[in-house]
């Protein structure tokens, strides 16, 4: 060939390690681990599984039902016999007295702490326009705080800021209970019910509420205005909207134990309006295990994730003795 038709080679970059990695992914180059997966593999993996799986469901079982539980609804029994067809009217009447008695009887050893819930049902705390009525800011910085828009319609009350605003915040549950055994009064520790992030990061030490439940309409309770937001413990605990329509929130410890058969008197005083909604209210005492409070989902869920695996097995088994490979 003649010189001027030789053509020159074109030099091509060394790819970098990374491009490389790149074009071996692009290419299907990398390496991979492709298991063969034999009837013998399968079926050991399933029975591994179930033999594994049940045992732990039946532990945590054990464990929940250990949890002893008293749970006693009130709304219903603590309204008097001549309101019993207006319950909203008797509620709604801060003349009328709402004092209430119960009596709830231990069906086995408490051991402290004994924890107090309320629980209340049909309340959708998570609606959309009810968890953003809120200034996460102004919880913070109080008054110094002024773009509080987003807690309409409570924002203002006579043209002047409320502290804390929101509806969550004015709709703060305030039926309160006391406790006794027979003569003797059970004390109720109402200290750290609330988290601790909450209380040093979320709520001011420096923050007071101010003109809070002034207006013509009350929603629930009403606060100390000489208590920091982050000494006010109810507030806090409510203020951590529940995601489902029934909800428990911790209202205090009593720390002592209680023994089988004790008869607990319960006074309380019948205020939140959970009639209006056609809500309930339930009054909880509860011990803890190591897993928490008392909750079968997570055992029967072992066990029903042991138990299919077990059954899959077996099924794979006896294909793999019919049909062998």
């Amino acid at each position: 060939m003649a010189e001027g038709s030789s053509s020159e080679v074109e030099h091509i970059p060394a790819l970098s390690a990374r491009s490389k990695v790149l074009d071996q992914f692009t290419q299907q180059k990398l390496p991979a681990c492709k298991p063969v997966l034999t009837p013998a593999c399968v079926i050991s993996t399933f029975l591994l599984i179930g033999v594994i799986s049940i045992p732990v469901g039946i532990v945590t079982l054990h464990a929940s039902h250990n949890v002893v539980e008293i749970v006693d609804r009130y709304d219903a029994e603590c309204i008097p016999d001549t309101f019993k067809g207006n319950k909203v009217e008797y509620i709604e009447d801060d003349s009328l007295p709402k004092n209430c008695s119960r009596y709830l009887k231990v069906p086995k050893h408490m051991k402290a702490p004994v924890y107090i819930y309320y629980q209340l049902d049909n309340f959708y705390q998570n609606h959309r326009r009810y968890v953003k009525s809120r200034s996460d800011e102004q919880l913070i910085h109080g008054q110094q705080h002024s773009h509080t828009s987003t807690c309409k319609p409570e924002e203002l009350s006579n043209g002047i800021p409320i502290v804390p605003c929101g509806l969550i915040a004015w709709s703060l549950f305030n039926d309160t209970y006391a406790f006794n055994r027979g003569t003797v009064e059970l004390k109720v520790n109402r200290k750290n019910i609330a988290w601790e992030s909450d209380r040093e990061h979320r709520f001011g030490k420096d923050v007071y509420p101010f003109n809070f439940q002034n207006g013509t309409l009350i929603g629930g309770g009403k606060l100390n205005p000489h208590i920091p937001l982050s000494d006010q413990e109810d507030l806090i605990v409510w203020m951590r909207t529940a995601a489902l329509p029934s909800f428990r929130k911790l209202y205090g410890k009593i720390e002592e134990d209680l023994d089988e058969d004790d008869v607990v008197v319960v006074n309380l005083m019948n205020n939140y309006n959970t009639y209006s909604f056609g809500g309930e209210k339930r009054l909880v005492l509860t011990t803890t295990s190591w897993l928490g409070g008392r909750n079968d989902f997570l055992g029967l869920a072992y066990m029903l994730v042991g138990s299919s695996s077990i059954l899959i097995s077996i099924i794979f088994f006896c294909f793999h003795l019919r049909n062998p490979r």
